[in-house]
């Protein structure tokens, strides 16, 4: 009862040293270097994706006019070393 996923293979060339840093993984996690490869490109595209998500939502926070003053920000930021600190600015 598998799937049948198509797979196809991607080359990489990597410096040594990360090299010996998967082979190590290998040995430590007892998985294949397919796996932890897989695994490391998987979670960096997700996190790529998001950044990407995260990024075209505040370009539409500021063209929508959703913004806070830079000088509010630093008077906040200034403000979180006294005993007074300032609410957060909205």
């Amino acid at each position: 009862m598998g799937t049948n996923l198509k797979t196809r293979s991607v080359t990489a060339h990597v410096p040594e040293d990360m090299a010996a840093r998967v082979d190590a993984a290998v040995g430590r996690l007892e998985r294949s270097k397919n796996w932890i490869v897989k695994q490391a490109l998987a979670d960096w595209l997700d996190q790529e994706e998001e950044r990407s998500r995260l990024t075209r939502e505040a370009l539409a926070d500021v063209d929508a006019g959703r913004v806070i003053d830079h000088q509010a920000v630093q008077a906040w930021a200034d403000s979180l070393t006294t005993d007074s600190p300032l609410p957060v600015p909205r």
